[in-house]
């Protein structure tokens, strides 16, 4: 048996990951561990970074070396982290593209009945999740030689009978499948949303953005039941009544093929949002007010275009980059942040003494996004006069918000975290405890950081929400002595190899 296909690649990667930490426990070079198996030290590096195939005889002769049992056929279980914390981490880490902008492209490939070839795809398991449900129901998803570049050829005629229920039910994301579908099909059915573990939330603000266009939903044993009856008007204004990022892209998904003029008021002009404009825009879409709270779009009936289009940097995982940095206090350079996502987020940092450098911006590989190196220095941090809370952007992105928990605990004095966008997600952070933080909830949406912490090793179970989860792996980096994250899995939903990444800036990590 080979493992070729691509709903593997997390699989592969997380093999790689246990290769690379047995070997390290053996003090062998990579060199050294393609001698015993009689290979190349580039195999080696491929395997461990995930972009190898392996066969069942190779995992084998890499369980004999490494004296390990790499993976055992017919069962499964969780990823747990031991982290030797304490020391500060070094150098420089990438960001890499962003996981909303790649989900809502994915979606967007919809709409195209020509070639979508998307560079620079994080390969993340909300992408894979999205990719088996797209395969599915019949579209084509193919990666470069380099598992990179994903291409995607959506047929005439799409299987939503054949839909992978499971994959739909694991993320958000499927409820963007209602925009682009509403143009595909006059009936037709989704399962209900998932993802993380952040409280109730209803889907009215996208029915307010797509009813417009004819859209009705009924929720059915653990479906949704669209139905479509196309609308007479050509030209219509949308209020949207959430300035959320999906609702947005939604709305844009819609307005993208329909004869007419949509007007969007009250629109997210987030960093996913001004992804999917400009990969619209290639299609032939028209966009008017790129970047701002109202959209005019100029839709096509007919989209058909053969087009690339390079991811822009994820601004959630450069402030998590950042944020290691800033709790080890180490002097650290992160390069290709997107700045214009950032700008907040730094202003506080520097309220609360941090010391940072900005090289000059330059484009990123779209032409339009902002980036920046930042390097960090150490720093004494004292806690900021307001609270800190997050607003629709321009303001504080509420992905970045729990971050600025694990800060304030390194920081002097109090500081009040009030996360009023979702209900569970402060009382996850209430965890950081266990290491020795003083984390007191409010109320389930506002918690009290007083600090500076001692930091100290704890053995802790994953929250159910993505972000506290790398909060809680991030402050036990900080933390001396071993700690240990138990199923960690939900990290791999929205961070690639980030384990590996931390440990070349020297952070001592080793997955099991």
């Amino acid at each position: 048996m080979t493992l070729t296909d691509d709903t593997t690649g997390q699989s592969l990667r997380q093999i790689g990951a246990l290769v690379r930490d047995a070997r390290r426990h053996h003090g062998l070079t990579q060199s050294q561990l393609a001698e015993r198996l009689g290979t190349s030290q580039s195999a080696i590096a491929r395997i461990e970074q995930g972009n190898q195939n392996l066969t069942l005889e190779l995992l084998g002769r890499l369980s004999a070396a490494l004296e390990s049992e790499l993976i055992t056929v017919g069962r499964t279980g969780p990823t747990h982290l031991r982290v030797s914390g304490g020391t500060p981490l070094h150098g420089s880490v990438t960001v890499k593209s962003s996981k909303n902008a790649a989900v809502a492209l994915l979606c967007a490939s919809l709409l195209n009945r020509g070639r979508t070839t998307l560079r620079n795809v994080s390969r993340i398991v909300e992408v894979d999740r999205i990719l088996a449900v797209l395969t599915s129901i019949g579209v084509s998803a193919t990666w470069d030689a380099a598992g990179r570049d994903l291409t995607i050829v959506v047929p005439e005629q799409l299987d939503l009978s054949a839909i992978d229920a499971d994959a739909a039910r694991r993320t958000r994301s499927i409820i963007m499948f209602l925009g682009p579908l509403l143009h595909r099909a006059e009936e037709f059915e989704l399962p209900y949303a998932g993802g993380c573990d952040l409280g109730t939330r209803t889907i009215e603000p996208h029915m307010i953005a797509l009813r417009p266009f004819g859209l009705s939903v009924e929720a059915r044993a653990g479906e949704y039941h669209a139905t479509v009856q196309r609308p007479e008007s050509r030209d219509r204004t949308i209020v949207l009544t959430e300035r959320g990022d999906t609702v947005t892209e939604n709305a844009l998904l819609a307005a993208a093929r329909h004869d007419g003029t949509t007007t969007i008021r009250n629109a997210s002009p987030n960093y996913m949002v001004q992804d999917l404009c400009l990969y619209l825009e290639l299609l032939g879409v028209g966009i008017e007010g790129f970047g701002t709270t109202t959209l005019r779009v100029t839709g096509q009936p007919v989209l058909d275009a053969d087009v690339d289009y390079p991811l822009s940097e994820d601004p959630v995982e450069a402030m998590s980059l950042l944020t290691a940095g800033i709790v080890t206090g180490s002097e650290l350079t992160v390069r290709r942040a997107p700045i214009e996502f950032l700008e907040i987020e730094l202003a506080i940092l520097a309220e609360m003494g941090l010391r940072f450098d900005l090289s000059p911006e330059y484009a990123a590989d779209n032409g339009r996004t902002r980036l920046v190196d930042v390097t960090i220095h150490p720093s004494q941090l004292r806690a900021p006069i307001d609270k800190v809370h997050p607003m629709p952007f321009p303001g504080l992105n509420i992905d970045n918000l729990p971050f600025f928990a694990v800060i304030a605990a390194t920081a002097t004095g109090e500081t009040v975290i009030h996360d009023w966008v979702y209900d569970n997600r402060a009382i996850h952070l209430s965890d950081l405890t266990r290491l020795g933080a003083d984390v007191r909830l409010l109320d389930p949406h506002r918690v009290l950081v007083s600090g500076p912490t001692r930091w100290s090793a704890a053995e802790i179970v994953c929250p159910p929400a993505l972000r506290p989860a790398v909060c809680i792996l991030l402050a036990m980096l900080a933390a001396k002595g071993t700690s240990v994250l138990r199923n960690v899995d939900i990290i791999a939903r929205g961070y690639e190899q980030l384990y590996e990444r931390l440990v070349e800036m020297g952070a001592q990590i080793e997955v099991f």
